[in-house]
């Protein structure tokens, strides 16, 4: 039997015909964010100037796809389900947000973003890992450093925070966003234990003593010339 030759335009008609086919056998692909909760929002503002970073995640965790861990503790990743965004800053402005609600300070910032802000306390963290797998738990490991206004080191700890799932992809990411909700209450009892030193005011140079004025010294007594008595001689 002879082969079968294509001419190039039929060709292309098949390759036509085939892709819309593979395009559909392919499920869209599925964006997620980490669930922020709702925070309490500042009531009284009486709570502390804060810096939050900072952040550092570990490189693994710094791509779009979710990263899955298998049973056997490698990862693998799904090229299905992808962050909507980038994780570290989701990270970053959950932990933020329920700062400024435990503390009750609407004084915070993310770093770099510190344009103009004088913080009272600063948290220094590293994430070194934040995943979970179909058949893994939610795990989150993390060191964090709290410094005061001179930068001096007030409180540090190595974290590890576990949590069960149901294995779906949404529940995964629920957990997650579940460890970060309870290193965000760990890291408000930390800061609400540290003494935080209150921004002094610069003293004002003591005002020079007024000048006593000068003593006019009053001008000498004129004595009268003694008068010339007089002898008559006889």
């Amino acid at each position: 039997m002879r082969p079968l030759h294509f001419s190039p335009p039929l060709l292309l008609l098949l390759a036509a015909l085939t892709l819309p086919g593979c395009a559909v056998l392919q499920p869209p692909a599925q964006f997620y964010q980490l669930e922020q909760g709702r925070p309490e929002l500042p009531q009284d503002d009486k709570g502390p100037a804060l810096l939050l970073g900072p952040l550092k995640l570990a490189d693994y965790l710094q791509r779009e796809n979710l990263v899955q861990r298998e049973l056997d503790d490698s990862l693998s990743l799904s090229q299905k389900t992808r962050w909507a965004g980038s994780l570290q800053d989701d990270v970053g402005q959950l932990l933020l947000r329920q700062l400024a609600g435990q503390l009750d300070t609407s004084r915070v910032a993310l770093y770099p973003d510190r344009v103009g802000f004088s913080s009272q306390v600063q948290v220094v963290l590293s994430i070194s890992r934040l995943d979970s797998g179909v058949q893994q738990p939610a795990v989150l490991e993390a060191q964090w450093r709290l410094l005061d206004s001179a930068g001096v080191q007030r409180g540090s700890r190595i974290v590890r925070l576990q949590a069960a799932h149901m294995g779906t992809v949404i529940d995964q990411v629920r957990a997650q966003s579940d460890l970060l909700r309870q290193l965000a209450d760990e890291l408000a009892g930390a800061i609400k234990a540290m003494p935080v030193a209150e921004t002094v005011a610069p003293r004002k140079p003591a005002a020079a003593a007024p000048a006593k004025p000068a003593v006019k010294s009053s001008p000498a007594p004129l004595i009268e010339p003694a008068t010339q008595t007089e002898v008559f001689r006889f």
